[in-house]
């Protein structure tokens, strides 16, 4: 599903990928660890089509993705990728339901359609009731799992996420870890996740240390 070829990644004079390489087979579950400083959000950013790297190559379900341009990576990001992060990134004047759809609606799906995959979301995440709250009423738990339906909505083959539940209690942390793997049983989703949680890191099929921009 993806595969990564001596990815490199300069800022300046600053060499944050030494020449990575990376495969992950569909359906897997790896995780990402080391370091502050080690490179793995930004190797994360790179595989997500995020950022470009500055040498190197990446494909994502056989597509060579920086070979497209600028919108035809963007349309390729929307359809195929779904991005989990550590801060939720709702936008606050929305409420859940309409977080949800706003992929969907970028990729010039019906609002009646983007709404319906919406609340089945909400129905599997058990958050149908919270469908109309906005993201100041729901608890840090319900926000993150509301990221979660977002990054869904659009059948994305590869899910990112970058410390998923870094800002979240030990309960919600144990319950968004498992759903990952629910998800994954349900869609057959590839996951990949950053972490500095050692029992997200160890549940997962593989564990990838990083260390000095390289995966040791």
């Amino acid at each position: 599903m993806i595969l990564g070829k001596n990815i490199r990644r300069k800022f300046n004079d600053l060499e944050i990928l030494k020449g990575v390489d990376i495969e992950i087979q569909q359906g897997e579950v790896v995780s990402i660890v080391g370091s502050s400083g080690a490179g793995k959000t930004t190797l994360l950013t790179i595989l997500g089509t995020l950022d470009r790297p500055t040498s190197g190559e990446v494909f994502i379900n056989n597509e060579a993705v920086f070979k497209l341009n600028d919108k035809k990576l963007a349309a390729f990001r929307n359809q195929n990728i779904g991005f989990v992060f550590q801060f939720h990134q709702l936008l606050p004047e929305f409420n859940a339901l309409e977080n949800i759809c706003i992929p969907a609606l970028i990729a010039n799906k019906s609002k009646k359609e983007s709404e319906k995959k919406a609340l089945e979301l909400l129905e599997l995440l058990n958050l149908k009731d919270r469908a109309s709250h906005k993201p100041s009423e729901l608890s840090g738990g319900e926000q993150q799992r509301v990221a979660v339906a977002r990054a869904l909505i659009n059948n994305p083959k590869v899910i990112f996420a970058d410390e998923p539940s870094g800002n979240l209690d030990s309960t919600n942390a144990q319950e968004l870890h498992q759903l990952f793997f629910k998800l994954r049983e349900n869609f057959k989703q590839t996951f990949v996740i950053v972490t500095h949680n050692e029992e997200l890191a160890k549940m997962a099929d593989r564990k990838l240390m990083m260390r000095d921009g390289l995966i040791v």
